[in-house]
């Protein structure tokens, strides 16, 4: 699959971790990570910071290589409950080959149904490039890591009940991955972290687009389902604007969100394991895309978000100034409250930004 970067060594101890992740320009077809290489074009930037509450429960990745030589796939996890911190590092370390599995075995699939030598032209599920290679349809790609991504996800929340070691009863985790393929950009998510993209308008404006939704219990068609499988949704009289999902007859655990990896009491009740999948297709406006956790989004809006990777001079410092950004926001916002884990990833769609354009254009978000 190419090479992986992530936050590992947060195991040990560290509150913080940064990494930027490097391919060989046009003269090389190697990839380096975390390395200094004059000769390389930067391609991602990621960060994580221990709040307040416990062990870091956020995760996040990146790798390089993924599904094709330029592919990546990059993911944010955020985790909850008592073992919330190891169930978003398992399903950072597994998901990833998760999906590629299940699309590889659809790819095989469709191939014995349909030889790779006849798709052309008059192919109705496919199109041809300016060089003459043919590709998926953007609506046959999407369904395919669509599909892919459902059971990728149902599967690793399979692996999670079958843990012995480790309790996902009242634990687990989000889950919002991109997945870049050429042009093609698939995002898929679970709960309430949110990946943003940064693009530039026709008139030069820099606007901020969120490409998920946050999947929380107040979302009418969410709420509709759980309490049709006998789970509550209500907000306690200390915090009226969190609703929280909650099991038939106990008030418990009070689950901030409506989709999850994990908690596997609450599968019965509604909560699910299934993403959101959406594709975008990349154009030389998008300048890059920003997933975090809701550490970072409950404080700071898109807008800031956007706006402080363009004013940051050096890319490799973009996910740590964000995460920085909302660390300062949340003691000031919120100084009786314990800070929450901060993650962030910014994946770059432009091998050359220009830092100062976006830096002045962003004052106009």
């Amino acid at each position: 699959m190419g090479i992986c970067a992530s936050t590992e060594h947060l195991e040990q101890g560290q509150e913080t971790d940064e990494n930027i992740v490097y391919v060989m320009d046009e003269q090389g077809v190697a990839a380096v990570a975390a390395g200094d290489a004059a000769s390389a074009r930067k391609v991602a930037s990621l960060f994580s910071q221990k709040g307040k509450k416990g062990p870091n429960q956020d995760s996040v990745i990146l790798c390089q290589g993924f599904g094709m030589e330029d592919g990546v796939f990059c993911g944010v996890f955020d985790g909850h409950g008592r073992n919330g911190h190891l169930i978003s590092k398992l399903v950072r370390d597994y998901l990833p080959f998760m999906v590629l599995s299940h699309r590889n075995a659809l790819f095989l699939a469709d191939a014995d149904l349909d030889d790779a030598e006849h798709f052309s032209d008059a192919s109705p599920s496919s199109s041809t490039d300016s060089s003459g290679n043919s590709s998926p349809h953007p609506s046959q790609l999407l369904e395919e890591w669509r599909e892919a991504c459902t059971n990728a996800f149902k599967a690793m929340d399979n692996e999670l009940k079958a843990q012995a070691n480790m309790d996902c009863s009242f634990s687990g985790t989000t889950a919002v991955c991109a997945i870049k393929q050429g042009k093609d950009l698939i995002i898929a998510n679970l709960g309430d972290s949110r990946a943003v993209l940064a693009t530039m308008s026709n008139s030069g404006y820099l606007k901020a687009v969120q490409l998920t939704t946050d999947q929380k219990p107040c979302l009418p068609e969410e709420a509709e389902r759980i309490k049709r499988c006998e789970g509550r949704v209500f907000a306690l009289k200390e915090e009226p604007s969190v609703m929280r999902v909650w099991l038939p007859g106990e008030n418990c655990p009070g689950l901030a969100m409506a989709r999850a990896l994990g908690d596997s009491r609450l599968k019965h009740h509604g909560v699910i394991s299934t993403p959101q999948v959406t594709a975008h297709r990349i154009t030389g406006a998008d300048l890059f895309i920003i997933l975090a956790s809701d550490g970072v989004w409950d404080v700071l809006s898109n807008e800031e978000v956007v706006s402080i990777v363009c004013a940051t001079p050096r890319k490799q410092h973009a996910s740590k100034a964000v995460v920085e950004a909302a660390v300062q926001r949340w003691r000031t916002k919120y100084p009786s409250s314990r800070v929450d884990d901060c993650t962030a990833v910014c994946l770059f769609l432009q091998d050359q930004l220009t830092w100062g354009s976006a830096a002045a254009a962003s004052r106009k978000v």
